[in-house]
């Protein structure tokens, strides 16, 4: 592993847990506030310092355009939804955009049914992708990145996982839309958030749903997190929600320290991230994750549970490669 991820992870502290029915969260603490500043998605679209587009009136579904007109740094996290234009996408990886910059970013599509315009650009849902889709997406994504050193995800694998989100979840959507699962299970959600109160001087979440690890998100900037927070809990207590058992025994602080000291074990690759810094890749035959650096500090790192090294709908380089052929420059949504 790379020597300033694992260093991060080897000093992460551990708060008090917070349980809510089948899901249990230990904060996460990091040593200090490192690297550069930064807006958030929401904060930037709210200041109108940024616009998202599909990349040309015809439209691409992997990939959307961004323009940042703000002087600062803005933070777009990986699995963050932008709702509108012609279907309703989410972010492939994280990326920090320069300030006064534009980038062509990888994106997956989150709404099947639906390839016509709603407005001219995106908005930010409020959502990040359901914790089990996100991390069969990073895995594919990772995948791709080591065969076609391309950002692109199997597509036709998260459509079929939204879909059964939908299934699971009880909810129903015309065109598809992941947004449609979390719009009508949000009184529930709002019972997660409400147990899961953002602690003082918090960075992350180390989740447990139904006693085994989720996963866990760390953020290099406690304010940042604060925002943030609420639309990671939404994530995993998706997952939580869907998947609900008995109410098993509260995790133990040794069981999360184990899953930070086996993320920090896993074998890593490095590519060029499409904003600033360097996009860190990770695998070992549970665990999957990623992380982003920039300028020797850790922006954002992501690791998931995986269930024994494959994830549902895993696919071979061939496919990918037809999926990347399929989906550049099209214009309707194909698997």
């Amino acid at each position: 592993m790379q020597a300033t991820v694992k260093s991060y992870l080897e000093n992460l502290k551990l708060g008090e847990i917070q349980v809510h029915e089948n899901m249990a969260v230990f904060p996460l603490f990091a040593a200090g506030n490192g690297g550069p500043s930064y807006l958030t998605l929401k904060e930037a679209l709210d200041k109108k310092l940024i616009t998202v587009t599909e990349i040309a009136e015809a439209g691409s579904v992997p990939e959307l355009k961004v323009a940042n007109s703000a002087d600062l740094f803005v933070l777009l996290l990986d699995g963050e939804e932008l709702a509108g234009a012609k279907q309703n996408r989410v972010l492939n990886t994280s990326i920090l955009m320069r300030g006064k910059s534009e980038a062509v970013i990888p994106v997956s599509c989150t709404e099947a049914g639906r390839w016509a315009y709603t407005s001219a650009g995106f908005h930010e849902s409020g959502n990040i992708m359901a914790r089990s889709i996100r991390s069969s997406k990073t895995r594919s994504v990772s995948e791709s990145l080591r065969t076609a050193k391309s950002y692109r995800s199997n597509q036709g694998q998260v459509w079929n996982e939204i879909s059964r989100l939908h299934e699971q979840a009880g909810s129903a959507s015309p065109t598809g839309a992941m947004q449609d699962a979390y719009q009508q299970r949000a009184k529930d959600l709002d019972q997660y958030f409400q147990a899961f109160a953002c602690q003082p001087k918090q960075q992350g979440l180390l989740v447990f749903v139904n006693g085994e690890v989720a996963g866990m998100d760390v953020l290099s900037q406690a304010p940042t997190y604060e925002l943030i927070h609420p639309k990671l809990v939404k994530s995993y207590a998706m997952d939580a929600l869907v998947q609900k058992a008995a109410a098993p025994a509260v995790p133990a602080p040794e069981k999360a320290r184990a899953f930070v000291a086996e993320a920090a074990a896993c074998e890593g690759s490095t590519f060029a991230s499409t904003g600033a810094g360097t996009d860190h890749r990770f695998q070992s035959t549970r665990v999957v994750g990623s992380a982003l650096e920039v300028d020797g500090h850790v922006i954002h790192l992501a690791f998931f549970r995986t269930e024994g090294g494959t994830e549902t709908g895993r696919i071979s380089s061939y496919t990918l490669r037809r999926q990347f052929r399929q989906t550049r420059g099209s214009d309707t949504p194909q698997e």
